[in-house]
């Protein structure tokens, strides 16, 4: 039979980025343990407007776990207790009845919060818009077997395209360092053929603009992909290393 939980939930409540913030405590009773995290807060949210209060402000969007918008910290890690797992696709059955639940925006100089749980992520864009992309001619659309790619080379590119730029990373990392996020956008087009024109520059490019951002550097703690909810591999931030000081050599020599 389906138990219904009672639960305590510590907020962080904050009005803009210039705001002190601070936590709120609220009850939420007989939540399903089949509703996801944010079905609970919907349920809280209704229960604020009912009451005159002003409902938690926090992100969503697909609520499949492919966009990356719902970044919340629970507990003391990105995405909750659940490894591989966004917060729209946590399930309340991972909570025990009676339990205490804090929950927190991401935390980060680069990302600030817009309001409550909700941060302003456009650091990321901007840093795709340095660099992410293949920009050069590569001509028609070839078929699928034109072009030969290793297995290996197009399975390590699918893998680092998999991100989807959530920033669990940042929060994770004690120096909110975003190397996984930007290796992993490098990685993408740095294993295929239609990246090598711009390999170069592009690391380049992309690691300076991560720099004016204002992210920290990498701790080589792991962190990062310990806590990614499409586990990307560190190996990524060690291909980009290697890309960059290729780089920076290169254009030194000229």
């Amino acid at each position: 039979m389906e138990k219904n939980l009672n639960l305590n939930l510590k907020v962080w409540r904050q009005k803009n980025a210039e705001d002190k913030g601070g936590f709120q405590e609220y009850k939420v009773k007989d939540i399903s343990t089949d509703m996801s995290f944010l079905e609970m807060f919907d349920v809280l949210n209704e229960k604020l407007i009912v009451e005159g209060g002003d409902p938690i402000a926090f992100d969503h969007d697909c609520r499949e776990g492919i966009c990356g918008s719902c970044s919340m910290f629970i507990n003391g890690r990105p995405h909750g207790p659940k490894q591989g797992v966004t917060t729209c696709q946590l399930h309340m059955r991972s909570f025990n009845d009676g339990e205490t639940i804090v929950v927190e925006p991401w935390r980060a100089s680069a990302f600030p919060v817009i309001k409550d749980l909700v941060v302003n992520r456009s650091a990321f864009d901007r840093i795709i818009s340095a660099g992410g992309f293949v920009s050069v001619n590569t001509g028609n659309a070839q078929d699928a077997n034109s072009i030969l790619i290793p297995k290996v080379d197009a399975d390590e590119s699918f893998a680092a395209a998999a991100c989807i730029g959530c920033g669990a990373c940042v929060a994770a990392c004690k120096n909110a360092s975003a190397m996984l996020f930007v290796s992993a956008k490098v990685s993408q087009f740095a294993l295929l053929p239609q990246g090598q024109p711009e390999r170069k520059q592009r690391v380049l490019d992309m690691v300076a603009h991560m720099d004016e951002e204002g992210f920290g550097a990498c701790t080589n703690t792991g962190a990062c992909s310990a806590e990614c909810p499409k586990e990307i591999s560190l190996t990524h931030i060690a291909r980009m290393n290697r890309d960059y000081l290729t780089a920076e050599l290169s254009t030194e020599s000229k």
